[in-house]
């Protein structure tokens, strides 16, 4: 099974694509739309989900260190909403809580400039929400 991972910005949506198994998770791409225009971000993931035949969508939501939700995992819901009834295709959401500083942190190891790190950021941290989530369900 297919999963896409997704990690939702105000401007940019990571994007991270699993293997065929469902087991591994790849960075893919990050798209990039104008603030808030989640309707522009929805219609760029159609050719993703067609191209590799994706049959679920895993996405990022986003909570506070106490485990509470705010404005963010909101956006989140509502995108999460968006895309089930777009493209009839289940969305998993995923907690998501420090998944950009473990991304940055990443690169920063790896002596990615800051230039690279702003471009990558996002795919990354999609990729990391997507396999925290293939590695749970792995366990059960």
């Amino acid at each position: 099974m297919r999963y896409l991972g997704l990690d939702l910005g105000t401007k940019t949506l990571g994007v991270s694509l699993s293997d065929r198994l469902g087991l591994i998770a790849s960075t893919y791409k990050t798209i990039r739309f104008k603030e808030n225009d989640y309707k522009s971000a929805l219609d760029q993931l159609e050719e993703i989900i067609s191209e590799f035949k994706v049959e679920k969508i895993v996405l990022g939501l986003p909570k506070n260190m106490n485990n509470s939700l705010g404005f963010a995992s909101e956006r989140s819901m509502n995108f999460k909403k968006m895309i089930e009834e777009k493209y009839n295709i289940e969305v998993i959401l995923q907690d998501e809580r420090l998944s950009s500083v473990e991304a940055n942190n990443i690169m920063i190891k790896n002596d990615t400039s800051r230039k690279k790190r702003k471009k990558s950021v996002d795919s990354l941290a999609a990729n990391i929400i997507l396999q925290s989530y293939l590695d749970k369900i792995k366990k059960e």
